[in-house]
């Protein structure tokens, strides 16, 4: 069954099956993984990158999704192409000569869901094929909020409403709505304001972003939460998923916190 996402950012592993070039991997960062392998398949003129230009196929056997934003998505991407010179895993044992080099993208990126930030992340590991599937070491398992799932994925457009025209006075109709107030702090949202909603499809929560981060934070010693209780219905909501629900950043948070 095809798996359907909103907002999707995710960062991916390919594999060479061309014998001359077999076992040669490539890191990258895609908004559609259908489109970009077929890219990478069909050369640099279409859209695919130089380093696998010519070299296919390729197969794109796993990717790790659910980044809030594409610069998210960028810095994961880096690091895992540059282990040795990235400050948050360069600690990581190089390659070693018996070591196969997709087998050593697999224990880097296995530290790597281990490693701040982005153990904080709602990400989402991904085997689109499983016939090269690897199991994560019993001494570095990723974080337990974290789903392992399995086959293909579809990238959903999320489609924004147009705003309806008063034709009597031009105004925009959602000018007119009602106003909403905070579920925390009772306070009136702001039309500027950055506010997140509830998931649940019978609540009606809302509240300002800065609010409900502090309610699932705590007394934790943190800037960006996991997961928490919603104010309203008491749901456990994922922070990650709140935050792609609003096509928002974790930058917003980190100024105000």
């Amino acid at each position: 069954m095809v798996q359907e996402v909103e907002a999707f950012f995710g960062v991916y592993l390919l594999y060479n099956l061309n014998p001359k070039y077999k076992g040669r991997v490539y890191i990258g960062k895609t908004t559609d993984p259908n489109r970009r392998i077929h890219q990478h398949n069909t050369g640099a003129k279409a859209g695919g990158a130089w380093k696998t230009d010519g070299k296919g196929p390729w197969e794109m056997v796993l990717i790790i999704h659910g980044f809030p934003e594409a610069v998210s998505a960028l810095r994961f991407e880096w690091a895992w192409q540059h282990p040795k010179i990235s400050r948050r895993i360069r600690h990581l044992p190089a390659k070693r000569k018996s070591e196969k080099s997709y087998d050593f993208h697999f224990r880097v990126v296995s530290e790597m869901l281990r490693t701040a930030p982005w153990n904080r992340l709602a990400l989402t590991i991904r085997w689109l094929n499983q016939e090269f599937r690897l199991d994560f070491s019993p001494t570095t398992p990723p974080p337990n909020h974290m789903p392992i799932e399995f086959g293909p994925i579809m990238c959903k457009k999320v489609g924004g409403k147009k705003k309806k025209t008063n034709e009597k006075t031009g105004d925009d109709e959602s000018d007119s709505l009602m106003l909403e107030f905070c579920d925390v702090c009772y306070k009136r949202i702001q039309k500027e304001d950055v506010k997140l909603s509830c998931l649940h499809p019978e609540c009606f929560m809302k509240s300002h972003i800065i609010c409900l981060a502090r309610v699932f934070l705590g007394n934790a010693d943190h800037v960006i939460p996991i997961e928490g209780q919603c104010p309203k219905c008491d749901a456990i909501l994922m922070w990650g998923e709140l935050v792609r629900q609003r096509q928002g950043c974790h930058r917003n948070l980190q100024k105000e916190v």
